[in-house]
């Protein structure tokens, strides 16, 4: 109980942290701020350093085909698929709130991302640092077997991502991450730490390739998660992106990806995937 109550107090201090360092950059007037070192609000699976500015609305729609290999599901896309549709706000130039509703396991996601540092121009910063935590709740049904007290079903997600744009084709990021679930099998830990790793080359203006890798750090006395593995191709305009990639992550959610995954991508354990945002400026 400490634990996550811990996890949550993250979630209330962190906004106080940005506005210190808003006042800070107010005082540095000639420094100017480098681009975002990537197009979209998410690279595949793991968020990046894109805030939106204040007043914008984005929808996200993240879509996953069944596995590759599965009998007679034309490489995954007639097999189960899971989906994800979810909105965010940007309160503030470094501030965005949002919530999204998951088909597996009925997940119900309230997240918060903001940004702490921001690569400059003159290097006076070489690097954006942000936050991106969530709280996530399980909404299937109560059964004798699951879910025995209401807190069983909520998980936490909390993640640094530290980017960096060398040029104006490539972009690269590492993003450590604590996810936690309050209830998992006697074999597994609650806490599971993991890193991840993500890349963008841009071929032409539009488009780009991704990857990410992601590899877990905590290891549980059975069960422990396979690493993630993505790679693909980026669309992306001004309020509109589109990626589409092969990907050994089903769950969509960070830490449901982290802590469960049993998907090796180079025993061909892997799917079809694509995510598309829309922005609105209101």
């Amino acid at each position: 109980m400490k634990r996550y109550k811990s996890i949550l107090a993250v979630a209330f201090i962190f906004p106080l942290m940005i506005f210190a360092q808003e006042d800070a950059d107010a005082t540095e007037e000639t420094v100017k701020l480098e681009r975002a070192a990537f197009e979209s609000t998410a690279l595949i699976e793991n968020q990046t350093d894109v805030l939106n500015t204040k007043g914008t609305l984005e929808m996200t729609m993240n879509h996953r085909f069944d596995m590759v290999d599965s009998d007679n599901s034309l490489i995954g896309l007639y097999g189960a698929a899971n989906i994800r549709i979810a909105l965010s706000y940007a309160i503030h130039d470094r501030i965005t709130v949002g919530f999204g509703t998951t088909k597996d396991n009925r997940l119900q996601d309230f997240n918060l991302k903001g940004a702490i540092l921001r690569q400059t121009r003159g290097n006076e910063m070489p690097i954006s640092v942000s936050y991106y935590g969530n709280f996530t709740i399980d909404a299937r049904q109560k059964n004798q077997d699951l879910f025995y007290h209401t807190e069983d079903r909520y998980s936490f997600f909390n993640q640094l991502i530290i980017s960096k744009r060398f040029t104006r084709n490539i972009s690269f990021m590492v993003a450590p991450s604590l996810s936690h679930y309050n209830l998992v099998e006697n074999t597994m830990k609650n806490d599971m730490f993991a890193i991840a790793f993500g890349g963008r080359a841009k071929i032409s203006p539009q488009t780009s390739i991704i990857a990410e890798y992601n590899q877990p750090i905590t290891t549980f006395d059975s069960g422990t998660p396979e690493p993630g593995v993505s790679l693909g191709l980026e669309f992306s305009t001004g309020s509109h992106a589109f990626q589409v990639f092969i990907t050994n992550y089903k769950g969509i959610v960070a830490q449901k990806n982290n802590m469960f995954n049993q998907n090796n991508f180079f025993d061909g354990d892997f799917m079809i995937g694509f995510n598309i945002t829309r922005l609105w400026h209101l």
